[in-house]
């Protein structure tokens, strides 16, 4: 990130004073043009009091969040603004470079002025807009008893960063409204802390299904990304956040498994702690996990990170008919229309939002409940998931 960082502020800084002119030919209005600056020089103060913090420092999480949207509010209209702006300057120099014109500025505030208004919506509605993907598996070794049984997936809750009652609960009604047999959940319940969680105790204690509640931990719930004051506090916090999973009425798995019973039949339930590519921990044991489990049982395997399955998942020993993931939220901003999917995240992440097959095995990444970071959502709604199924 830190190489970045020279990159990001040149870019930023360059694309402040292009478009600018195209402002400055559309008015010469002095507030309009003084408020331009003055929008930058109060971001450029909010970083320079987060900088001046130290790293020792507890992170002020609303000041992050609030620079965070502010940046992304003020810089990325602009940029997507540029390419109307470059096109004409294209045909200024083959014209000697006369005044820009007025229909070209209008066009690149316009531009910015969508985008600008699109993010908007989505740092305020776009948070708590869930959707729900409805998938439908068929299998040859499912037992003909489970045949029609139906999992709600969750993931990526992320606590701390609500502050909607009535947007959660919305979410919560919307999962038991489809009143599936089981429901899973594949990590992130918090951000750092368990006392993230002490205002929605209630809330998602409402959630019910027949068969049961499980879940896994994600890279969050380690509290790996803040300052503790000591080594000890840290496994305090991770003790608490595996009491409040019980106590919301979730039967946490820590590279284990169980088995869901259905009139004399049963399947394996498996959860593997967090294991991600790359800089991310790797708690997760998926061997030590399905240990117990046979291996002509039909198997699910709750795994935070999609890169799991790619890595470890698809080559094990047993035959996992069914894994679920989540951790990349789809970055919170894409398109998906009309069967296309484009998100950022998809060049990090070859799994990355919604199903995927291979050798007849299949993996279901979860486009994440809540959100972090960025406040918000565009395009790549907050997810619930609906899993049907069926025996071939």
């Amino acid at each position: 990130m830190k190489t970045r960082l020279p990159f990001i502020l040149l870019a930023w800084i360059a694309a402040d004073f292009y478009f600018f002119k195209a402002v400055e030919t559309l008015t010469n209005n002095q507030f309009i043009l003084w408020g331009y600056w003055l929008v930058d020089l109060l971001l450029a103060l909010g970083f320079a009091v987060l900088m001046s913090r130290g790293r020792g420092n507890r992170s002020p999480v609303n000041l992050i969040a609030a620079l965070m949207a502010g940046t992304l509010l003020a810089f990325v209209p602009k940029i997507l603004a540029m390419p109307v702006l470059l096109g004409e300057d294209i045909t200024r120099m083959f014209r000697s470079f006369p005044p820009r014109s007025i229909w070209a500025s209008e066009l690149a505030v316009f531009v910015a002025l969508f985008v600008f208004i699109s993010l908007l919506y989505g740092m305020t509605g776009g948070r708590h807009r869930y959707k729900v993907h409805r998938v439908t598996l068929k299998f040859d070794d499912l037992p003909k008893e489970f045949d029609g049984f139906t999992i709600t997936q969750l993931s990526d809750i992320h606590a701390g960063s609500f502050s909607s009652r009535k947007g959660v609960e919305k979410g919560v009604s919307l999962v038991n409204k489809h009143n599936s047999d089981l429901i899973l959940f594949t990590g992130d319940l918090v951000n750092n802390k368990a006392s993230e969680m002490d205002p929605w105790m209630d809330t998602f204690a409402k959630l019910d299904a027949p068969f049961g509640k499980y879940s896994v931990l994600g890279n969050h719930d380690y509290g790996d990304y803040t300052s503790w004051e000591s080594e000890e506090a840290k496994t305090t916090n991770l003790v608490r956040l595996k009491q409040v999973h019980k106590e919301i009425g979730f039967n946490l798995l820590l590279n284990n498994s169980v088995q869901i019973k259905k009139n004399g039949a049963a399947i394996a339930l498996i959860g593997v702690e967090n294991w991600g590519k790359g800089g991310f921990h790797k708690y997760g044991s998926l061997t030590r996990a399905a240990a117990n489990v046979g291996d002509d049982e039909f198997k699910i395997l709750m795994s935070h990170d999609p890169s799991h399955w790619e890595a470890k998942t698809l080559e094990h020993e047993k035959h996992i008919n069914l894994a679920l993931a989540g951790h990349t939220h789809g970055m919170q901003f894409g398109i998906e229309l009309f069967g296309f999917q484009w998100s950022p995240v998809k060049y990090m992440y070859p799994q990355w939002a919604g199903l995927y097959e291979r050798k007849g095995k299949y993996l279901y990444v979860n486009r994440g409940f809540g959100f972090l970071g960025f406040k918000g959502r565009l395009g790549i709604w907050p997810e619930i998931t609906v899993i049907t199924l069926k025996k071939k």
